[in-house]
């Protein structure tokens, strides 16, 4: 790796050459990153006018002022982070990041040696290119959008889990990372192929605050071959000047199997876009998402499920709940295509209005194509109910303590699905501490 500091301020293309000279890239990366720069520079900035972007208003986005790449010095880690590696601990590898680069990295040594790779992206691309190169943006392109684009050109840091066939990683990887610049730019790239048979768990943890406005465009690409299971969960705690857009895309063979949770919490503007794509017969996918939007913050969550072959199930809950002006947007489509028979599809969106101010909303979505198939959706939203708030402090709870509870049942039915019990317990701990914040 080049000892080169980069300096880049802007989002120019003279900052993807110092970026991809940064990390002495192979001509292959460098290529697909100036590509996806000159997409990113036609592409129209998205608007309230496009149909995905009605309730996502750009305006304060300020682009001009984020700097595409941070270093990441390896100081001890502040406590936040210790803390919560400790809360979703004992893990099988805990991969460290601080800004845009690695400051440590782990692995279990058996694991390695029966052939898993944990690390950053820029370390696979330079020591495992046989297995970046054929997957890297083949699931998310940068043809697809501005923002796309834009982490297709910039990314960094990241993550690559590759599985062996037949091989079961036992115990959680863990990741974490954390922005401590102002203006700062992340684009980490997630790349998870899980071969014939495998089995393994992957929790990506972010969040603390930056001091100032921010930036994160994050992509997912999760590949899981015939017969393999991966659980996957997202938790960002972002500062409330940081910007997320971002989209994670699920690709699902053969009688294999995804768990994927998104749990949002930080950020003042939050846009993602979670996509399972059922390509394979007898292929399964559990679509759990948890926010909790407070103090103006705003969420804007499309999902898909997306049924490209027979006899496939997918299973999606989320559950949103805002308070002190917070909004939410729930968009949700399940598209079964021709041919994709005794598909079996379940999508459910549970709204909680905890203030006056706030405010959610929900559009579930079907587009069938096949006609041998069970597919059900529903949306609820409702505001605190008085009466039950009266019956528990009836019972001797305070007004504070009534709501908590009300709040947590809420929530119970989704985190009773969370079979991790270090990351269902660390949820409901946040939980508490928004409901007294």
């Amino acid at each position: 790796m080049s000892e080169q500091i980069l300096e880049a301020t802007e989002l120019t293309r003279a900052a993807v050459e110092a970026l991809s000279a940064r990390f002495d890239e192979p001509a292959w990366v460098r290529t697909a990153r100036l590509g996806a720069f000159d997409r990113f520079e036609q592409s129209p900035w998205p608007s309230t006018q496009d149909e995905r972007w009605r309730r996502t208003d750009l305006s304060g986005l300020a682009a001009d002022r984020i700097r595409p790449f941070v270093e990441g010095a390896s100081d001890p880690l502040p406590a936040a982070v210790r803390l919560a590696g400790d809360r979703l601990s004992p893990a099988a590898g805990l991969l460290v990041q601080r800004n845009a680069t690695t400051v440590s990295a782990h692995l279990d040594a058996d694991l390695a040696a029966r052939g898993v790779v944990f690390t950053d992206l820029h370390a696979a691309v330079r020591d495992h290119p046989d297995l970046v190169e054929p997957h890297l943006m083949q699931l998310i392109r940068a043809d697809e959008g501005k923002f796309q684009a834009l982490h297709a050109a910039f990314w960094s840091g990241g993550t690559f889990v590759y599985v062996p066939a037949g091989v079961e990683v036992a115990l959680p990887l863990l990741t974490l990372s954390w922005i401590d610049a102002p203006d700062a730019g992340l684009f980490p790239h997630i790349l998870l192929i899980a071969e014939p048979g495998s089995r393994v768990t992957l929790i990506n943890a972010s969040g603390l605050d930056s001091g100032g406005r921010a930036l994160v465009v994050p992509a997912a690409e999760i590949i899981i071959h015939d017969g393999a299971a991966v659980r996957h969960a997202t938790v960002q705690n972002w500062g409330r000047e940081v910007w997320e857009i971002g989209v994670l895309r699920a690709q699902i063979e053969r009688d294999a199997t995804l768990h994927n949770l998104l749990v949002a919490l930080g950020g003042g503007v939050v846009k993602a876009d979670v996509e399972s794509i059922l390509a394979g017969p007898g292929a399964s996918s559990e679509m759990l998402g948890l926010v909790f939007g407070d103090g103006g913050q705003h969420y804007d969550i499309h999902t898909l499920q997306e049924h490209a072959a027979p006899h496939t199930l997918s299973d999606l809950l989320y559950k949103n709940a805002v308070k002190n002006h917070a909004s939410s947007s729930f968009v949700g489509m399940i598209r079964v295509h021709p041919g994709a028979q005794k598909t079996n599809a379940f999508q459910s969106n549970r709204n909680l209005i905890l203030s006056e101010g706030s405010r959610a909303i929900s559009d579930p979505k079907l587009e069938i194509l096949a006609n041998d198939l069970r597919c059900t959706h529903g949306s609820a939203t409702s505001r605190l109910n008085e009466e039950h708030l009266f019956y528990l402090m009836s019972r001797g709870l305070t007004r504070e303590q009534a709501v908590r509870m009300v709040v947590e049942g809420f929530f119970a039915e989704l985190l009773d699905r969370v079979p991790l019990a270090p990351l269902a317990d660390s949820l409901r701990g946040e939980i508490a501490v928004r409901m007294t914040a």
